[in-house]
């Protein structure tokens, strides 16, 4: 995919730090934002495959080595972009690993970063369609939320498995939510944007493993109603580059579904077999 006729998105020269750098959707919007002229700091469990301008080891389960990971982090600041878009499947170290990863620690580590973020900044994270469902939940995710630390909050669903269903549903749940609640206090006063996008399943390393667990026919009778098949990590990468742009300034606390409208069709009711297009026609 190229990235030409895209310097408009306001990405040159801008000091970008993010997650989830070394693989999927984080790996092709390091690459995208690399191409624009940004200057890339990725920070991830492994070293990225794409240039970038500094890598720092973190593990998102850990919650002191976060902290001291963003200890050095915050002094690229003033950061520009915050993407803090690494996650994983709940089949690989189970539910709770999974909600540690994708919702605690992620929202740790974005607190931590949030001081280095200039005035005006923006934060754009990676809900899923998995969260969709997000209001069903409000009360029990407002409660939640109410746990700042991270450790009590690893502790409480330890205690209370059955609040972790999947572990990655609602986990992108929280993510939503979360940014909803904390968006108006960033706009007001630091004029910080916060958004997510909540893509379907994308043709990633990470969608193999899930297809390893749930098994094969699941995987290819997935509905993909729009493009007959599985977007690609660029084009949900694009989204995301595109809704946290200057060309996006009045949106704060919103989740772009780019997810071939399937949360839509499920809702509505108009999501039905004729409709899936689970392989290209």
């Amino acid at each position: 995919m190229t990235t030409s006729g895209l310097d408009g998105l306001g990405y040159k020269g801008k000091t970008i730090v993010m997650t989830g750098g070394a693989s999927g959707l984080g790996e092709a919007a390091a690459r995208i934002l690399g191409d624009l002229g940004a200057i890339v700091h990725v920070a991830d469990i492994a070293e990225p495959r794409v240039p970038y301008a500094s890598f720092t080891s973190l593990d998102l389960s850990d919650f002191s080595g976060i902290r001291s990971a963003c200890e050095r982090l915050r002094d690229l600041g003033p950061i520009d972009f915050l993407f803090p878009v690494a996650g994983i499947p709940p089949h690989t170290f189970g539910p709770l690993h999974c909600m540690v990863v994708n919702y605690i620690g992620t929202r740790l580590f974005t607190e931590e970063m949030l001081p280095a973020v200039r005035d005006g900044g923006t934060v754009g994270l990676i809900a899923s369609t998995a969260g969709r469902n997000w209001r069903d939940f409000l009360a029990e995710h407002l409660e939640t939320l109410k746990i700042a630390d991270p450790d009590r909050a690893r502790a409480f669903f330890e205690a209370n498995p059955e609040k972790l269903r999947d572990g990655y549903s609602p986990s992108k749940e929280l993510l939503i939510v979360w940014a909803q609640q904390v968006a108006m206090p960033l706009a007001q006063e630091h004029r910080i944007r916060i958004n997510t996008i909540a893509p379907c399943p994308i043709d990633t390393p990470f969608m193999a493993t899930t297809a390893e667990a749930t098994g094969m026919d699941f995987h290819n009778d997935y509905p993909h109603p729009l493009l007959g098949r599985m977007a690609s990590a660029e084009e949900q990468a694009m989204s995301l580059l595109l809704l946290s742009s200057p060309l996006n300034a009045s949106v704060t606390g919103a989740t772009l579904f780019t997810d071939q409208g399937l949360a839509g069709g499920w809702l509505t009711g108009s999501l039905a077999p004729p409709n899936y297009r689970t392989r290209p026609s």
